[in-house]
């Protein structure tokens, strides 16, 4: 055994594997992916009572080791020891849903035939004996031939037997050939429960009762209807005074900093390239948490699937499948792990096409954006009383993108060959009061990558743009604002012509062009440009909303709805580009998907920018 105790969690979907690795290693994680798949590999260590030091690794959930996707066979390799950089695991954690042994029990079988170090872990041990679910703790392990330990990964305390087994050592190859059972892995499965669980209750009432509201065909349609409602007008109104508070900071960061700076170009590069541009993206943090906190919600909660489930019959009609629910919401999120996500749908049709309308989910990069313009060019007024007209144009605004994604599928549907149909299997688990815990981890997490984004690539670019925005230095006697001499002004310029028939100024246009390595790099390029245009101090200091609302500032209502239009379509993200053809292994997909989405966003934009203008001006 090596220095470090090296153990590896193994389970089915929905088992509650990452409520048990969160409370486990708590922040003390990693995540990248293994070498030569774009599967996520998530890592995280903790320490024993003893003070051993224990590396843990968070395999990717399946049903089974005879694999049907990535995924899953990512899982089956780890378990058979064929990569090589995970082949020297000392454990394996079997981690099973304790209300529904019957399922999970023969995965916990296949893993056990390998002949590995095997500890069963029975999660949701609270659940089981609230629906009067009895389990001979001894007798299973018996059976088994491996030790089984309890907890309930909700709560810190309730992982404190599997901490002690594992300080113990309390797992081993299994000393049984599980005589006496037949058929297969489930078959097994179930000769073993019939054996050691006695069922008080055998009907889980509170998820009966929920399940007849929310997978009702018209119920549930509208509470679904209703949450994502709440979820875009949470976004709005509670990150309101978290976002004031930022924006003062950042204020004031640049007005100390600038005192200290007295050379003028250093000022400059420091105030109005990092300093502006970086604070400009801070500032939508707030805005991101709360949609990621929702997320993490309705998947803890067991929601998601049932959402899935319910939308399956209008997802089928459109070309996908229910399955494309997941990594379609995870997209809302970020495209690239919402089109990595794809790899759990069995169906290549039903994969490629989710792949494709996967970026017309509106993802946090674009909030940023659209919180920009709403706040700029959209009144901060309520309807009836307690609807914020901003929250409802952002609502739209991610309801166009999936109404989109949905016409798109459709499309792609009617020209695909394959015109054969695939059922929807899927578990669902039982409803469950949320791992706050792991909530406010995952919520660490995205805060992490989204600061991440702003200290790397948004920072260069923040950097570059400033470059390209001051040089070369306007001739003497120079009537414009010394932007319009430099390489990015010239640029502007060049271009604009092309995107005037959407209202696109030479600013945006310089915008657009750094955004194409991450959306939310459009505002901080915006907010450079016009720090750096000879626009009025005061009014750069208010902040650019006030600045592109402003009467002078060549901004118009219908420059910025279409806007608003070109960024629910434009693929601005290399990184969402460089995923798909990874996943694909197409450069044609990536080609067919980059001209779809421009096509689209010039086209609406266009005729965003046309209406607009008659009725606005």
């Amino acid at each position: 055994m090596s220095e470090v105790l090296r153990v590896a969690l193994v389970g089915n979907p929905n088992c509650g594997k990452t409520s048990v690795f969160n409370q486990l290693t708590g922040t003390r994680q990693k995540v990248g992916n293994y070498a030569g798949v774009t599967v996520e590999k998530k890592v995280g260590f903790f320490n024993l009572p003893s003070g051993q030091a224990v590396r843990v690794l968070d395999l990717p959930g399946t049903y089974s080791l005879d694999a049907t996707s990535p995924d899953e066979a990512v899982t089956r390799d780890v378990c058979l020891g064929k990569i090589e950089t995970e082949a020297e695991q000392d454990a394996f954690l079997c981690v099973v849903d304790a209300t529904n042994l019957s399922l999970h029990l023969g995965l916990v079988l296949e893993v056990i035939a390998l002949g590995r170090p095997v500890l069963v872990v029975l999660n949701m041990m609270d659940e089981a004996r609230r629906r009067g679910i009895q389990i001979n703790i001894q007798k299973l392990s018996e059976r088994l031939g491996v030790p089984v330990t309890e907890t309930v990964a909700t709560n810190a305390s309730g992982v404190a037997n599997l901490t002690k087994a594992l300080d113990q050592k309390r797992f081993n190859t299994p000393n049984t050939e599980l005589s006496g059972l037949v058929g297969n892995p489930h078959q097994k499965a179930q000769q073993i429960l019939d054996d050691v669980i006695v069922f008080a209750d055998k009907e889980d009432k509170r998820t009966a009762f929920l399940d007849r509201i929310f997978l009702h065909p018209i119920l549930g349609l509208v509470s679904l209807a209703l949450l994502m409602f709440i979820v875009f007008q949470a976004v709005f109104t509670w990150a309101a005074p978290f976002m004031d508070a930022i924006e003062g900071a950042f204020k004031w960061l640049g007005e100390a900093v600038g005192s200290v700076i007295t050379q003028p170009m250093l000022h400059s590069l420091v105030a109005d390239g990092i300093i502006a541009g970086a604070g400009s993206v801070v500032v939508f943090l707030p805005q991101i948490l709360i949609l990621f906190f929702f997320i993490l919600l309705l998947e803890e909660t067991g929601y998601l699937p049932r959402a899935a489930f319910l939308l399956d019959k209008l997802m089928y009609k459109a070309g996908l499948s229910g399955r494309s629910f997941i990594p379609l919401l995870s997209s809302f999120a970020c495209a690239v792990p919402g089109i990595m996500a794809t790899r759990s749908i069995n169906d290549p049709r039903d994969r490629l096409t989710t792949i494709l309308v996967a970026p017309l989910m509106t993802c946090s990069a674009r909030l940023p954006v659209y919180a920009l313009l709403i706040s700029a060019f959209i009144p901060n007024t309520q309807i009836w009383g307690f609807l914020s007209l901003q929250g409802l144009v952002l609502f739209a605004l991610y309801m166009a993108g999936i109404l989109s994604a949905l016409i798109v599928a459709f499309i792609i549907k009617l020209f695909q060959k394959d015109k054969s149909e695939y059922a929807l299997l899927m578990e669902l688990p039982s409803y469950r009061f949320p791992n706050m815990k792991s909530i406010g981890i995952g919520l660490l997490d995205r805060g992490r990558i989204f600061l991440k984004r702003v200290g790397g690539i948004i920072f260069a670019l923040s950097i570059l743009l400033w470059f390209l925005s001051t040089f070369p230095q306007p001739p003497e006697h120079a009537t414009l604002p010394a932007i319009d001499y430099s390489f990015a002004g010239q640029l502007g310029h060049l271009i604009q012509p092309l995107f005037a028939p959407i209202g696109f100024n030479w600013q945006i246009c310089i915008a657009l062009i750094p955004a194409m390595a991450a959306r939310e790099v459009v505002v901080a390029s915006l907010g450079t440009v016009y720090a750096l245009s000879g626009a009025d101090d005061d009014a750069v200091a208010q902040g650019l909303t006030h600045l592109i609302s402003s009467p002078d500032s060549g901004w118009t209502i219908a420059t910025g709805l279409s806007l608003l239009v070109w960024f629910i379509y434009a693929p601005h993200c290399i990184s969402t580009l460089a995923t798909v053809r990874r996943e694909t292994g197409s450069w044609k997909m990536v080609a067919f998907m980059t001209i779809y989405l421009f096509g689209l966003a010039y086209f609406t934009a266009f005729l965003t920018y046309q209406i607009a203008s008659h009725y606005f001006g």
